[in-house]
């Protein structure tokens, strides 16, 4: 496996491995306010600044934006979908417990990733479904029950 698989194989893990601290960060912030959904509200106008400053960082060509109008305007949703899975995330983890939700994201994320895959959707590269991959998400599956159980 070429280095720069391994190396974007762990910022993805580590991608991963953030997002239950950025929940529990988010948990407190709402609580602290009496309201989950400033909590989310919060988290992503700060990502949005520290964003923009990536962008001016990296002398982004601002002039390049008037292009993305040629986008369907169903990818811009995209937003509406990270809220909605911030706010849920905020509001559901405290009562179900960090485990289960999050082992509950990545089942729902290996079954679409699988139908993204097999058809190639939004764009992905076609990977058929086979009964190794089934395997995988079912063992995921599996993982959440035991979680859910114990």
């Amino acid at each position: 496996m070429p280095k720069s698989t391994i190396i974007l194989m762990l910022l993805v893990f580590l991608a991963g491995a953030i997002l239950p601290i950025q929940a529990g960060f988010n948990i407190q912030i709402g609580k602290t306010v009496h309201q989950p959904v400033f909590a989310a509200f919060a988290s992503f106008l700060i990502g949005t600044i520290a964003l923009f400053i990536y962008l001016l960082a990296i002398k982004f060509n601002f002039n390049t934006i008037s292009a993305s109008q040629s986008v369907s305007p169903i990818f811009w949703t995209a937003g509406i979908l990270g809220a909605f899975y911030v706010a849920s995330v905020i509001i559901i983890a405290p009562k179900l417990g960090t485990a289960l939700t999050f082992s509950l994201i990545v089942g729902g994320q290996m079954i679409i990733s699988l139908i993204l895959d097999h058809f190639g959707l939004l764009g992905f590269t076609i990977k058929e479904i086979n009964w190794q991959r089934v395997l995988g998400v079912l063992l995921l599956i599996l993982g959440v029950l035991l979680i859910r159980k114990y």
